[in-house]
């Protein structure tokens, strides 16, 4: 039985995983890496730990495979800016992670001149430092020269050049859609963008179907030489594609180091909707596109992270469930967790975390309560921007990610949402969403009915707690979301 290997390359580290033609996920391997954070509001990868990771990891998992490679899939955190040479292969820059805040200003500079329009019309994005074209243009005019050998990437790019012995410099359309400098229309990089943020277009990759060949891997690597790399998608679409979302008004929920709900939009482009982001989903082969609507919530598991590796109030993120259900509520306490602003719907990269409703009663099961109310809730309000913004009711939200393992927060999401939450069997969709568009590329799975056919979920969560009672904790929620967002407001005396 052949063998897909997913290499997932998330924001706090790298796992390589197996994927067998049945859908079965094993063995697997994982590194984390260094998350630096040189000024507030900033925060950095070094693209070579994370090159060093997959290495490891692939290794790992090779001496652990019964069965031969057919292919690699690539999955990655989406909008981090990596820039290289290309003829040595060493990054420029530290890569500037898809949190980073640093240009904020410029974006609010590029709205006031104007040019928020454009973007959503071209992009399907808002002006906001989530997206890698302000990212890239601050690493220019920060030391980084614009020649004819600087390469750019996010961390698919990266990857795939470095996999591939520097020969390859490709990205996929859904990775590209996130850049902010690619026409989701018309399928290209857009001139008028690259001009606005004064980018270079020979820096850019080109630009692929999600399942397809890329390139095949270099000699001297822990896996073959010659392993095709044939299927690529940003973290969020690959998890919709291995939650088989493939019909319009499938939506789903992902609950990482931020959150993401996205619903399947269909082969048409989405009209912009305030508050929320039109992107690509995948597109297979010569297949037409399929577009998403997408909401994003950027600091969700690493608020649990901040937990345990901030306040050391637990010792493992696996504590939280437990500790939070210990107590019947979150005794009044509220925690918006922005600590790099604000995503959907609100879109305010100026807002900080704030935690309000503190009492001498409060104790650390309460605020560890109110971390796992905060996810719920801010995937809820995005939900129902999502649900207005359909054309059809979404009648169920799959769910996945390393917090979807808590009972108590599936079944709050259910509360607040009003639908049922299936969750997935396997919680690592993102890494199965990028072996099965790999291993479609080479005919391992027929079509995407067979794929929905070896989907399974181990739980459903119904709706049972009371309107009036999710009324009042989101009327609570807000006037908290509000504080946040007074944060930076000046302080007279």
């Amino acid at each position: 039985m052949s063998i897909i290997v997913a290499i997932d390359a998330g924001t706090t580290g790298v796992r390589a995983v197996a994927v067998r033609e049945d859908g079965r996920v094993g063995p697997y391997s994982y590194r984390e890496f260094t998350q630096h954070f040189p000024r507030p509001g900033w925060v950095e990868h070094d693209p070579n730990e994370i090159w060093e990771a997959t290495l490891v990891v692939l290794g790992e998992l090779i001496e652990l495979l019964d069965a031969p490679v057919a292919a690699i899939g690539i999955t990655n955190q989406r909008e981090t800016v990596v820039v290289w040479d290309s003829e040595t292969g060493e990054p420029l820059h530290r890569a500037i992670v898809w949190q980073d805040r640093r240009t904020a200003e410029r974006c609010k500079q590029l709205e006031s001149n104007g040019h928020l329009e454009l973007i959503r019309d071209r992009t399907g994005l808002v002006l906001d430092p989530y997206f890698s074209a302000s990212k890239l243009q601050w690493i220019f005019e920060n030391g980084v020269e614009r020649n004819d050998r600087v390469r750019f990437g996010t961390i698919d790019s990266w990857l795939i050049h470095k996999l591939s012995g520097h020969r390859a410099h490709y990205t996929d359309v859904s990775n590209a859609s996130r850049t902010m400098l690619f026409d989701i229309v018309n399928t290209q990089w857009s001139e008028e963008l690259c001009a606005l943020f004064d980018i270079p277009m020979t820096c850019l990759a080109e630009v692929r179907p999600s399942s397809g060949l890329m390139t095949t891997t270099a000699a001297n690597l822990p896996i073959a030489e010659g392993t095709p790399i044939s299927g690529v998608a940003g973290d969020q679409q690959a998890s919709l594609f291995g939650q088989a979302c493939f019909k319009k008004g499938k939506a789903k929920i992902t609950y990482g180091t931020g959150s993401f709900l996205l619903v399947n939009a269909g082969a048409t482009t989405p009209k912009p909707t305030e508050g929320l982001l039109n992107t690509i989903a995948w597109q297979i082969g010569s297949d037409d596109l399929v577009y998403a609507v997408e909401g994003s919530a950027f600091v969700t598991g690493a608020a649990i992270q901040w937990l345990r590796d901030g306040l050391g109030l637990i010792e493992e993120a696996s504590e939280v469930g437990p500790l939070a259900q210990s107590v019947p509520d979150a005794g009044g306490v509220y925690f918006v967790p922005a600590f790099t602003g604000l995503g959907s719907p609100w879109w305010d990269p100026h807002a900080r975390g704030t935690i309000v409703g503190l009492t001498r009663g409060t104790t650390k099961a309460h605020i560890a309560r109110a971390v796992v109310e905060a996810i719920a809730l801010s995937c809820a309000d995005i939900g129902d921007a999502l649900s207005a913004a359909n054309q059809e009711t979404i009648s169920e939200f799959r769910v996945d990610g390393g917090a979807s393992v808590m009972d108590l927060l599936c079944a709050l999401q259910a509360d607040l949402l009003g639908v049922p939450v299936l969750r997935s069997a396997n919680v690592e969709t993102t890494a199965l969403g990028a072996a099965y568009l790999a291993g479609m590329a080479i005919d391992l799975w027929s079509s995407t009915d067979e794929i929905a056919s070896i989907t399974h979920h181990d739980a459903t969560f119904e709706p049972g707690r009371s309107a009036p009672e999710m009324e009042g904790l989101r009327k609570g929620w807000l006037r908290a979301v509000e504080r946040s967002r007074d944060w930076a407001s000046p302080v007279t005396s």
